[in-house]
């Protein structure tokens, strides 16, 4: 098909390893039923294969996360990632919105494939786990993969100076990260040398040695299988960032695939390739943002116009699926013309008309949906009373449209359970701690050292554990609070939850947000998009005191906040992440200095500062 001009629609990016958020699927498979219908297509493969159905293990409570799949079969994890892709895809496509062109990273580019038609989902099953089984058989489990913070031509320089024939460079995910693959024992031998070199590094979750040359001798075979399935013509352009170009009509893919095994993604040229093509949209059909955040760092340097970049079965600020918002953005664009009222209008209102309908759910679509909410946490509440449960009318199982959940908030947050579970601490955490580093996900296990092991030092441990902290409304720690004991994401998620338990324990009302950070979204939406700066300065003198203990007067303009005020660095890096967190501020990079900020007036000029760009940005985008 024709590949030469970019057509009116975005580019879907389906994510390979690591691809797939435990939290944020079960969310979405609430709300979103083509999502299970998704992986039923699949669970006969696995049966008929594997023995067990897919669905058995992953559409259960609490959610389960992708450290969980590694340590079950190989092909778990696996066939998770590449259905979470289709699921992501079929809600995009089901809500109007016709891509322009299809990528995957890794085991996403055969979710790429099939979402162009090009194989039926079920075989698209059958090729992952036939990918799965050769790899697993030649790898048997003594592969790994790491990601260096290095350019893929110095990363291809540290290979060649250990001269290891079964290292090699994985993934070019942007100048600054590249993934390498090898033994073990040659991966132990990268750390080395990276450590001497400066180089930062991260263990990846990943089961085996992808992209790798030892995997040549499995390529003809796994070929030959796949020739052997029914290939049909693209509905869509598919790029590969592996062979650098689009599929092309009427060439076996299955030779392209059995290509996969030993050459690397070249991910970053391909996005370079796409937006230099004209496409200025990217989303990421699958879970987690992994791909999301790799987009902007691969344009680094190469484009200076503006790129929109989304995801959509991972979570964000304040724990919420990011898929709503994008369903409003790529709306908004023009891109998705469907957005799921008709079919409520449908169910509910068949008699009014779409524009009827429209004007009743813009006035009482906030009341609908959370007596829907409430009504559906009785019906599935389990110690609900068998007797009493058969006298309730059956809740309307009413699909409530994206516009509605995110126009009300504080409805969802109502009927939200007060207390997070484990499971949903963790992954928000390690969300925020992955985007305040830059790092993949991935990378933060729950047993991982923070410092040790990913080079966090307890300066920005502080931060870190900081902005968690106020993104659940927890209250400043007492004087005493010993951070080394806090050395794994697995104990901060511990002591996070700890701490909400108390909070929820305590005399104040369940539903009162902590004051020091009172619904930082619905104040920005009533406040003045640019608060004035006697404003900022009164909020982070109040936060700055409240966390301290002091009164209010203390903090003069040019009072000295260690020399005269005794406020040590630490806790200095603590009050202003609390502070930024406040207003929405992004992490700050690597090479700030606070020491340049040691005034509240100067704190004071800074957050100024930062909201103005941040405002700016957000007008001219």
């Amino acid at each position: 098909m024709s590949t030469t001009q970019p057509a009116s629609g975005p580019v879907l990016l389906f994510p390979g390893q690591g691809g797939y958020d435990g939290v944020a699927f079960n969310r979405a498979a609430r709300e979103n039923p083509q999502i299970r219908a998704v992986f039923e297509l699949i669970d006969p493969v696995t049966q008929e294969v594997c023995g067990r159905r897919l669905t058995d293990v992953l559409f259960r409570e609490p959610p389960v996360e992708l450290a969980q799949l590694l340590k079950d079969e190989p092909w778990v994890s696996q066939l998770a990632i590449y259905g979470t892709g289709l699921a992501a895809h079929r809600v995009l496509t089901d809500h109007g919105v016709r891509p322009s062109v299809l990528v995957g990273h890794s085991l996403g580019e055969i979710t790429a494939l099939v979402a162009a038609g090009a194989y039926s989902v079920e075989d698209g099953a059958r090729i992952v786990l036939r990918r799965t089984s050769a790899i697993a058989g030649r790898d048997a489990g003594q592969g790994a993969m790491i990601a260096l913070a290095a350019s893929a031509a110095r990363s291809r320089n540290l290979v060649a100076l250990l001269e290891n024939d079964a290292l090699a460079v994985a993934t070019e995910n942007h100048d600054a990260q590249t993934v390498l693959s090898g033994p073990r024992e040659a991966i132990a031998q990268v750390k080395a040398v990276a450590e001497q070199l400066g180089i930062g590094f991260a263990d990846l979750d990943a089961s085996f040695a992808f992209h790798n040359p030892t995997l040549a001798g499995v390529a003809p075979g796994f070929a030959a299988y796949v020739r052997g399935l029914a290939q049909l013509p693209l509905s869509v352009p598919v790029y590969s960032p592996i062979t650098g170009r689009f599929y092309e009509d009427g060439e076996s893919v299955a030779d392209r695939l059995a290509d996969h095994f030993t050459r690397p993604v070249r991910f970053a040229t391909a996005v370079r390739f796409l937006h230099g093509r004209g496409e200025r949209t990217f989303v990421e059909a699958g879970g987690r943002a992994t791909l999301t955040s790799l987009v902007p760092k691969a344009l680094l340097g190469h484009a200076d116009d503006h790129v929109t970049v989304l995801s959509t079965l991972s979570v964000g600020r304040g724990n919420a699926l990011r898929l709503p918002d994008t369903l409003a953005a790529l709306r908004a664009a023009g891109l998705a013309t469907h957005d799921g009222l008709d079919a409520v209008r449908r169910h509910l209102a068949p008699a009014l008309s779409p524009d009827e309908f429209g004007a009743f759910w813009a006035q009482a679509g906030r009341e609908v949906e959370d007596l829907v909410n409430r009504r559906l946490s009785v019906f599935r509440s389990p110690a609900r009373d068998t007797a009493s449960a058969a006298a309730e009318p059956t809740p309307v199982p009413v699909p409530v449209p994206a516009e509605a959940k995110i126009a009300a908030p504080e409805a969802a947050r109502a009927s939200a359970p007060a207390q997070p579970d484990r499971a949903e601490v963790f992954a928000t955490v390690r969300a925020l701690y992955a985007e305040a580093l830059e790092y993949p996900e991935e990378v933060f296990t729950p047993e991982a050292l923070l410092e040790a092991e990913l080079g966090v030092d307890s300066v920005k441990q502080v931060e870190l554990l900081s902005r968690a902290s106020t993104h659940y409304g927890l209250p400043a720690r007492s004087s005493d609070f010993r951070l080394g004991d806090y050395e794994t994401l697995d104990k901060i998620a511990d002591l996070i939850e700890e701490e909400l338990r108390s909070l929820a324990g305590s005399t104040e009302p369940a539903d009162a947000p902590h004051p020091a950070v009172a619904a930082p979204e619905a104040a920005r939406t009533a406040a003045p998009a640019q608060p004035d700066r006697a404003e900022v300065f009164a909020t982070v003198r109040a936060l700055y005191a409240e966390a301290l203990e002091y009164p209010e007067e203390v903090f003069t303009p040019e009072a000295l906040l260690e020399a005269e005020l005794g406020v040590d660095s630490v806790k200095q890096v603590e009050l202003l992440s609390r502070a930024s967190t406040h207003y929405g501020l992004p992490a700050r990079s690597g090479d700030f200095r606070l020491g340049d900020y040691e005034t509240l007036d100067k704190i004071a000029d800074l957050i100024d500062d930062e909201l103005g760009r941040l405002q700016l940005e957000s007008t001219s985008a």
